[in-house]
């Protein structure tokens, strides 16, 4: 009998370790883009899809200009060092 493995696609993310306010070791947390893509419409715009300490979110629209992001529990601001602050700066003009 012969098998063939075959290897899965690479998956590329980009990831950051970020401290919550305060800068305590135990407020650290893994921030890691998974897929993101532009709006072709409103340029400060991305939805993305980010995994947090490992466990993957949903999908969220995150907004750079009004820094929010909007998703299925509705329109929440961005937090200090989180994942919008991390999309919109890595990703800025």
């Amino acid at each position: 009998m012969l098998s063939v493995a075959l290897p899965f696609p690479a998956q590329a993310s980009f990831c950051r370790n970020s401290a919550s306010v305060g800068g305590s070791l135990q407020n650290n947390h893994e921030i890691c883009i998974l897929s993101i893509k532009r709006s072709a419409k409103n340029y400060w715009e991305y939805r993305a899809i980010v995994s947090i300490d490992r466990v993957k979110q949903p999908v969220e629209v995150y907004n750079c200009r009004d820094r929010i992001r909007v998703g299925k529990n509705g329109i929440v601001p961005f937090q200090p060092n989180g994942a919008g602050e991390l999309i919109c700066r890595f990703f800025q003009k």
